[in-house]
Parts: structure tokens; sequence; C-alpha cells
């Protein structure tokens, strides 16, 4: 799949090959989701209000951690927000718990970053409103469901939809899959609650529906934590004279990469497929070297890792107008 994303943002013979294929893709997701709009298929309609973060398309766009800032923004405002995933990566297909301390190759790295940072609770499933019914009878204080991704998860009605597109990749080429990296297809926009662009301005050739709102939003972070340590932290600055490899299994790895050099580290880089299972051959290098990685990939690598290992911790930042949308939605 890595191998043909270097084709999704940018236009090559080989989107002629494809095309056909992508024509069917869209013909197979028009199909489904007029289905469910007609109640052939049927979604199903949950005691409390749902907010979906996703996107449109492929790869990473930051939705994670949006989330984990629209949790911590409604706990402020007195909600006791749930939190449900697809729990990619992990084993499980029924309703699981994933705890701050749960297994990520049963749960999915994601849903254990998340029980971490957010503060919420976390479930995971194949289907995401039999999560959901399983959380709200764990926790029946709970009184509205955040789906990390799910914007084409229709078994699940929603009340409120947030599309994150990666504001330097932008949604690449703009056709569907296979050809490009689009799972619906761009007038999909039209229909969400709010866009929200991660980073960078998005490409001039993305045309966002004028009827909807667009946020910015910004990962920022300067802190390294110790894998084996949390509480121990470094600077940037105290990496200046190390050999570093920085390694990266999400789902835009140059992201990351690019916030390590804009703090001023020289590393090697290791991309690696977004959910890579990490072994010890994966970190292993030349002597006394120092690894740095993401957040999810800490999640997995704890069990793998010494004193030498380091994760970047990140956190969103949006206007507070985003949060306010959701709030009146769901008020309403």
């Amino acid at each position: 799949m890595r191998r043909l994303e270097q084709y999704w943002y940018r236009i090559s013979a080989l989107h002629l090959v494809l095309w056909p294929l992508s024509v069917a893709f869209a013909a197979l997701v028009a199909l489904r989701r007029l289905l469910y709009r007609l109640g052939i298929f049927r979604a199903e309609r949950l005691p409390v209000p749902v907010v979906v973060v996703g996107n449109i398309s492929v790869g990473g766009t930051g939705k994670t951690p949006l989330l984990i800032w629209l949790a911590q923004w409604l706990r402020e405002r007195g909600l006791q927000p749930g939190i449900v995933s697809r729990g990619y990566g992990g084993s499980t297909a029924t309703p699981h718990r994933a705890a701050a301390d749960a297994d990520p190759q049963l749960v999915g790295d994601e849903a254990v970053l998340l029980a971490r940072r957010s503060g919420c609770p976390v479930w995971v499933g194949k289907r995401r409103a039999d999560a959901a019914r399983a959380l709200l009878a764990a926790q029946p204080d709970c009184d509205v469901i955040l789906s990390d991704d799910g914007l084409q998860h229709y078994a699940l009605a929603r009340d409120v939809e947030i599309a994150v597109i990666d504001g330097e990749r932008g949604c690449g080429n703009g056709m569907l899959l296979p050809a490009g990296p689009l799972r619906e297809p761009l007038h999909r926009l039209e229909r969400v609650d709010a866009i929200v662009v991660n980073g960078a301005a998005l490409f001039p050739t993305v045309p966002l529906p004028a009827a909807v709102p667009v946020f910015e939003m910004n990962l920022v972070g300067g802190t390294f934590f110790n894998l084996p340590n949390p509480g121990r932290e470094q600077r940037p600055e105290d990496f200046a004279r190390l050999r570093v490899h920085a390694v990266a299994g999400i789902g835009n790895p140059q992201r990351f990469f690019n916030q390590l050099r804009e703090l001023g580290l020289s590393f090697t880089a290791h991309p690696f497929t977004d959910h890579h299972a990490y072994t010890a051959t994966d970190l292993a290098f030349a002597g006394n070297d120092t690894v740095i990685m993401t957040e999810k990939d800490a999640v997995k690598c704890e069990r793998l890792c010494n004193e030498n290992h380091w994760a970047l911790r990140v956190d969103a930042t949006a206007a507070p107008a985003l949060g306010e949308l959701v709030l009146d939605r769901l008020q309403r």
C-alpha cells in the first residue's frame, strides 16, 4: 500500500490503469450510502448523541489528536464523553474496553493512546454501535459518544460529523481508491458539520464547500518522555550531541519527521506502515543510539524499549469556536 501511496499525490500514467477500478469503487460507495438513506440498510440510533471525527482519505490526518482535544474540551464544560473506535491493529472483534494499560495487540494502538490521553472511557469493536452500547452499559453517566474515525461507518447514526484533512497533502490527486487516496468523493464534505485542516494551508486544488465551517488545527509539542520512565523528560537540545534514529509507524510518517526537524533535531528517519507491529529488530541500531518515536508507536514499543527510547508528546490546538459549534449541535 505504501508503494502505491506515492502515486496518490501526483498524476501519472498509472492512474489511467487504475481509473476503471476507482469508478467501480465510487459506484459501490454511492450505492451503499443510498441504501442507508432509503432505510434498506439501517443505522442504529443510540440513546445519547454521537459525534464522528473522521476523514474521507486514507492515511493519517490528525483525527486522533483532535478527538483528544475535543474530549477534553467537552469534559471541561461538564459533559461526560465516551469514545468508541474500530480498534485497528488489534485482534478483538467483539466489544472490549480499552484501558490505559490494555494490550495494544488486542484493542489497537490508537485506542490505548486515547484511553491514556483523553481521560474518557474507551471501547473498541468491529461494530461501533455495539461498542458504544457496551460503553454506555458500563458507564451510565456517559452523555455523548465520540467516534474515532467512522465517517464511512453509516451503521452508526450520528448527530455531528467532523472531517479532518491533512493541510500538507490535501486530498492528493482527488481520485478514489485505488487510483487515489479518497474513500469517498470530495462532495461528501458538503454534508459534514465542520472541516478541520491540520497544519499548513490546504492545497488550493481542493475545493472546500463554502457552506461548511472550516477550522485550522495544529500539532504542537517539544517535550520528549522516556519510555521506561515516563516521568523523565527531555527537550530537543538534549539530543544535540547524540546519534538519533527516528521511527514512525503512522499514516503520514513524514509529518512526524518534519516536526522533529522544526525542533532542530538531526536524525536518521525510519518510516513504517501505519499500525506497524514492531519487533526488537526494528528498534535495533548500531551502537547505543537514541531512538525517538511517536506517542502511538510508544504504546506498542514499551515492552521492547530501554532507557535510550523516547517519544514526542504532542497536543492538538484548535479554535474554541470548533468546540462551541459541536456543543451547539449537541444542545439542539
